[in-house]
């Protein structure tokens, strides 16, 4: 269920809209359960589905953390690109050769990353657009945005919990880093060791996807959040990816902290607040 927040512009007659969404059940009630006695399972579905909104962000420590963190980042993503696509189509009909002309999805962390996976499963299993077309499509249109070299912000989902939940887009997924693997193994001939730095797919006891690579390979931009942020992963984090695709990682932005920003903006502020709290100049 979609929820619209329209957000005015200062001095302007320009609106823009912030779609929220809600997880709904199909049905609220089942009355067969319920006059079977089954007062619980009467509600059951409704339950289900609308603990995946709830609560965001859960605690992901254990195993049923986890899981519906990703039912979580799933459902929006899906919810939202079904939405773009359903949009699109109202304007262009079934050509999606302006897709990424018309549409740019902007992965903001990790968080979202399985939203290239799943515009890509749209695109073929139900566009019926060939790989090659319905890839053009992701890469074009996605664009994805590193906030901190700090790992919460690099996930890495179990292949297996993915393929449990979600096993067409674990296929899709394997299927990218195949193409990934093939196209390294070309410009990098018998450096095993860097095409398994450079997986998609974190080889081990539990097979891991890293997310963060997911997302700059189904991308055509990466970006920090300022200028030294954006150099910082370009010599450290994704160095190897810098090299392999030379101006995929740009800087956009110049973010600044508040502190910073008082500091410099107003001199009178940034005085009290040193004399009153104790700070240093």
């Amino acid at each position: 269920m979609a929820y619209d927040t329209p957000v005015p512009g200062f001095n302007t007659y320009n609106t823009n809209n912030l779609r929220l969404w809600r997880s709904r059940p199909q049905k609220d009630f089942n009355f067969d359960a319920f006059n079977s006695s089954n007062y619980t399972g009467a509600i059951e579905e409704r339950k289900n589905a609308e603990y995946i909104t709830s609560v965001l962000y859960p605690n992901d420590s254990t195993d049923a953390g986890k899981e519906l963190r990703l039912k979580q980042q799933y459902f929006f993503c899906s919810a939202s690109i079904y939405d773009i696509i359903r949009r699109y189509k109202k304007n262009h009909g079934t050509d999606f050769s302006q897709f990424s002309a018309k549409n740019k999805i902007q992965l903001n962390d990790t968080h979202p990353a399985i939203g290239t996976v799943e515009l890509l499963r749209i695109l073929i299993d139900e566009e019926k657009l060939d790989y090659d077309d319905a890839w053009k499509v992701v890469t074009e249109t996605f664009s994805y945005t590193n906030h901190t070299v700090l790992p919460e912000a690099l996930e890495k989902w179990s292949a297996a919990l993915i393929g449990n939940l979600l096993p067409r887009h674990l296929e899709l997924i394997y299927l990218i880093n195949h193409n990934f693997m093939e196209m390294l193994k070309s410009k990098y001939p018998n450096d095993e060791e860097k095409l398994r730095r450079m997986s998609i797919i974190e080889e081990g006891e539990q097979k891991k996807v890293r997310m963060a690579y997911l997302s700059i390979v189904c991308s055509h931009a990466v970006n920090g959040v300022a200028a030294l942020h954006s150099q910082l992963i370009k010599d450290t984090l994704f160095k190897e990816f810098d090299a392999l695709y030379p101006d995929k990682i740009r800087n956009k932005t110049n973010g600044v902290t508040p502190r910073r920003w008082i500091y410099c903006c107003n001199p009178k502020l940034t005085d009290l607040l040193n004399d009153t709290l104790g700070g240093v100049d």
